[in-house]
């Protein structure tokens, strides 16, 4: 039995319990597996128990046990955030395991090791039970990475950001040009959309928000990462 610490803090690391968030009308269970701490996160709909998973990434015995300990409903949709192995080590197992259906951005999709059901793009909307996700493209760490929105029962949202965006700065680029093209778009599709209270899950380490990040924005810009 996987025990959850509904004590949540937003900080998993390798081996340790998977925190509880309980959030108006849906709750999220974030797990760190792997040796590169990667995080996963189920988020699931309080009123029918229908569940999103987002980036099966490694250890693929504790995501399917956790799955069926957590998840009385179906699980909806498995989402890789980009190509990058160590965001879907485990992908090809759970979706063996659960049947679930997968989905990734078409420019991120070959890689992967289950072709995808359904293919993402920005401004796609993915409903899960009563909860509805929007699906962000923000390129530049990979061509075809995704952010997944969810605004809550309150009014408050919350962002999947996989690998392009963390606390204290944006996920890594290849190229000056990719770091501009990633900034242009967290800071257009991101910042500029959602308030200070959006709170963010990134695909490895804390979470954090929009408001504790929004004052370093330029100096991300100067130093170039």
């Amino acid at each position: 039995m996987i025990t959850i610490d509904r004590r949540y803090t937003g900080h998993v690391t390798a081996g340790s319990n998977p925190q509880q968030r309980d959030i108006p009308g849906a709750r999220i269970v974030k797990m760190s597996v792997g040796k590169m701490d990667n995080n996963c996160y189920l988020v699931q709909d309080a009123a029918t128990g229908a569940t999103l998973l987002i980036d099966a990434a490694n250890e693929p015995d504790r995501i399917t046990e956790l799955i069926a300990q957590e998840t009385p409903g179906e699980i909806g949709l498995i989402v890789t955030t980009h190509q990058h192995a160590d965001h879907w080590w485990g992908l090809k197992e759970v979706h063996a395991e659960t049947a679930a259906p997968t989905a990734a951005h078409e420019l991120d999709a070959e890689p992967l090791p289950v072709a995808p059901d359904r293919l993402l793009a920005d401004g796609d909307t993915v409903e899960i039970g009563d909860l509805t996700f929007t699906v962000i493209h923000l390129r530049g760490h990979t061509p075809g990475g995704v952010a997944i929105a969810l605004t809550d029962a309150s009014g408050r949202t919350h962002l999947f950001t996989g690998d392009s965006l963390f606390p204290g700065g944006l996920g890594k680029t290849k190229s000056p040009a990719d770091f501009a093209t990633l900034f242009d778009d967290v800071t257009t599709k991101l910042f500029g959309r959602y308030p200070d209270d959006t709170v963010v899950y990134p695909g490895h380490g804390d979470d954090t928000t929009l408001g504790a990040e929004r004052p370093h924005l330029q100096e991300w810009k100067s130093r170039g990462w």
